[in-house]
């Protein structure tokens, strides 16, 4: 027999809310929490551990959820919750009445494992905004590249704005996370070459070659890519503006080049 949560004041049910909520909590106890149905399938895909998953069975029916159970590897405990239960611990209204408690992934670059002997990395400078983070994740999934890395991370990879934003392909993509320095000594270790997307002493994007080992770095929209990344590059490269502005969103700039260096290799 299942066990059922009613009430809002359980002491598990405030646990979640609080790992929902804060990042350090979710750091210290390596978990955080997962909504909607699509975004757990990704995460079960992404070979991430599932611990609990929660569910509203008014929303939700029996056989959506033993058909999600029956793609986990291992046994997931599986917990009732009444709909005022669920409204707590949901951000969105709309999602199918199902959540998860998951445990996190070790994002150290010496677990990074590429699929491909000649990768196409996107690194990302200090990124903060959960929906560029989560836009930049969809790019990668979409173009099939080989990681994301974050160097120096603002904003906690499990934040649920990044899985919500990124619709769940913050489970199916290589992340890695390191301080710039650290990102940029592996980067020259395994001989991957470094494009800076910057206004700088640049070239035209579309005029790079990269078919080889690449990895193009973005900063933020406000400041841009710091000094140490600047120094550092093989070249620096710039989409060319028609417009009054000098500058785009950078998950829109992230994209364009991404997708420039995936139509040069699928044409080599």
């Amino acid at each position: 027999m299942r066990k059922e949560i009613t009430s809002t004041q359980n002491t598990y049910i405030k646990e979640l809310v609080q790992l929902k909520d804060k990042s350090r909590l979710r750091k210290k106890t390596q978990t955080f929490l997962i909504e909607g149905l699509r975004e757990i399938s990704l995460a079960i895909l992404g070979e991430y551990r599932i611990e609990t998953i929660l569910v509203n069975t008014s929303i939700i029916s029996e056989v959506v959820l033993q058909d999600l159970l029956n793609k986990a590897s291992s046994t997931i405990e599986v917990i009732e919750i009444s709909k005022d239960v669920y409204k707590k611990l949901a951000l969105r209204e709309s999602t199918e009445g199902i959540l998860a408690v998951a445990n996190t992934k070790n994002l150290s670059l010496n677990n990074l494992k590429f699929k491909n002997k000649n990768p196409l990395i996107l690194v990302a400078e200090a990124p903060e905004k959960p929906g560029n983070i989560g836009a930049l994740l969809r790019t990668a999934d979409a173009a099939g590249i080989d990681a994301v890395l974050i160097a120096n991370p603002k904003t906690d990879i499990y934040n649920p704005n990044i899985i919500r934003s990124s619709i769940g392909s913050v489970f199916t993509t290589a992340i890695a996370e390191g301080t710039t320095s650290e990102i940029i000594t592996f980067l020259k270790e395994n001989k991957i070459t470094i494009y800076g997307a910057a206004l700088t002493a640049s070239v035209e994007y579309q005029t790079i070659d990269y078919t080889r080992a690449s990895a193009i770095v973005v900063g933020t929209e406000a400041t841009g890519l710091s000094n140490e990344w600047l120094q550092n590059t093989a070249q620096n490269i710039i989409i060319p503006m028609q417009g009054a502005i000098d500058s785009m969103n950078v998950s829109v700039s992230a994209a364009i080049l991404i997708f420039e260096a995936v139509r040069q290799r699928i044409l080599k």
